[in-house]
């Protein structure tokens, strides 16, 4: 059984991948198509949270008979968002620590701590 302690993102995408070439499924994913997946799926994890407040959705968040769902559909925008990855050959780990030094110039932890504004706010 994998967990985040274990697993390492390069083994995630090569599983991802063998199910896909498993299937023959990689003629269907097109990165547009992918990319397409992963906003849908994104939709149907944001839909558990519909209409909550914040403190309501963190509540959503620890039920245990929500979980589950909760659990499958991240699963699903990150398994689309691995195999993007695959099908563009982008370096997800690489792409991850770009952007959080991008995010880390834009979001200076003496302008931006305790604040939600966009960094152009600041």
């Amino acid at each position: 059984m994998l967990s985040d302690s274990t697993a390492s993102v390069a083994e995630l995408k090569s599983r991802v991948l063998a199910f896909a070439r498993e299937r023959d499924w990689e003629q269907f994913h097109a990165p547009k198509n992918l990319s397409m997946a992963i906003a849908a799926e994104a939709a149907e994890l944001m839909e558990h949270f519909l209409w909550a407040t914040p403190e309501q959705s963190r509540e959503i968040a620890k039920d245990a008979a929500k979980r589950a769902a909760l659990a499958e559909e991240l699963a699903d925008v990150v398994i689309y968002a691995l195999e993007f990855a695959n099908v563009t050959g982008l370096d997800l780990a690489a792409a991850i620590e770009a952007k959080m030094a991008a995010n880390a110039k834009k979001y200076p932890v003496e302008k931006s701590r305790g604040r939600a504004d966009k960094y152009t706010e600041l």
